[in-house]
């Protein structure tokens, strides 16, 4: 993976990130970034309504964690996100297990899909908030059963959207048209440093007694 870009920290505010994602506290380490890890409840990831979307999902979880760690911070900047894959319409999350990561990997092979990431940043001083969702496409190339079998036994699908890790140096998955490749990892980190470098433009403010996300930048 490239260089990673940082920003500064609007208001020189620490940095919570709302995720236990091993994966999203290298990206920020990598980056540079001093932060501290406060994941959100299971809870903040239940729930899909009918209709709706990926882009739509991964916006409404990252706002769902960033609010659930907000009381706990009287002064910082959280940071929430949530990842998916997508194929046909059909929103692929964490596999339950090496089954259900068999099957998604079936559903995937040999189709382009896409994955978003929604991303959340709550300055907990103000209430200040913004939301954005960012997409990479990708192709997967046709897997046979002993791919499938292969990649299974190494365990490393675990807790991995579409039950595959990009960074995990597999040669049947590539990026379409140099989107990014932190996206897919599970933090954007180019946009990531955007967000940061024009919040107090962009940032709304909002009621945290209301349940309503602001609207995607996307």
């Amino acid at each position: 993976m490239n260089a990673l870009p940082q920003a500064a920290i609007p208001g020189d505010l620490p940095l919570v990130l709302a995720s236990g994602s091993p994966r999203r506290s290298q990206l920020l380490k990598a980056a540079g970034y001093s932060f501290t890890v406060d994941p959100a409840g299971a809870d903040a990831e239940c729930g899909m309504c009918s209709r709706e979307t990926a882009p739509e999902l991964v916006a409404r979880y990252a706002f769902r964690k960033a609010q659930d760690v907000l009381s706990r911070h009287q002064s910082a900047l959280i940071l929430a996100a949530d990842t998916v894959a997508s194929v046909g319409g059909q929103i692929l999350g964490k596999p339950h297990d090496d089954r259900h990561a068999a099957e998604m990997l079936r559903t995937l092979s040999g189709r382009k899909h896409d994955v978003y990431t929604g991303v959340c940043l709550w300055r907990s001083s103000d209430s200040k908030c913004v939301v954005d969702v960012v997409r990479t496409e990708l192709v997967m190339e046709q897997l046979s059963d002993a791919m499938i079998a292969d990649y299974l036994k190494t365990m490393l699908w675990e807790g991995k959207a579409g039950a595959f890790g990009y960074q995990d140096g597999n040669d049947w998955i590539r990026i379409v048209d140099n989107g990014s490749e932190s996206n897919v990892v599970g933090l954007p980190m180019e946009r990531l440093k955007e967000l940061l470098e024009t919040f107090d433009e962009i940032a709304e403010t909002i009621d945290t007694v209301g349940p309503d996300a602001p609207t995607s930048n996307q």
